[in-house]
């Protein structure tokens, strides 16, 4: 966040206050979740996993932020790495978001099916961003740096 916006902000700019407060929307999620997020949005923090069982794999998701959901229809992702990118479906086509007791946030879980070779893809420093699509919403996700302190 740059000075000129706080300083907007703080003459009661609306669009320069908006800005301020989505910063600290996300700036606040991370910092209250022990996990170091994935990817992060205007308005949600993305923290996944890779997870096998019985030679299945999934990709596991949460979504904490301003995103909520409630559908039959499921959800995709689009991965997008250096010199790849493909699509997951969700692995349930009902996906219901959870409300937070924390203003403004709901807490949305969504497993998506990813073949093994896909999962080997999944490495940090190879994702550029992911593009969840679910109803008529879709957030794009860019990647969390971590600061080499969160590395260690």
């Amino acid at each position: 966040m740059n000075f000129i916006t706080k300083l907007k902000a703080a003459f009661g700019n609306p669009k320069a206050m908006e800005k301020l407060h989505v910063d600290d929307h996300t700036e606040a999620i991370i910092t209250e979740i022990d996990n170091d997020p994935l990817g992060i949005s205007d308005s949600n923090v993305l923290y996944a996993g890779l997870n096998e069982l019985g030679g299945y794999y999934f990709f596991q998701t949460v979504i904490v932020g301003s995103f909520h959901i409630k559908t039959v229809k499921g959800a995709q992702l689009k991965v997008v790495g250096n010199d790849f990118d493909f699509l997951l479906d969700s692995d349930m086509v009902e996906l219901e978001s959870d409300h937070s007791n924390v203003s403004n946030r709901s807490i949305s879980k969504i497993d998506f099916q990813i073949e093994e070779a896909d999962a080997a893809k999944i490495d940090r420093s190879t994702l550029k961003q992911f593009v969840l699509t679910c109803k008529n919403e879709k957030i794009t996700f860019s990647i969390y740096e971590l600061s080499t302190e969160e590395e260690e």
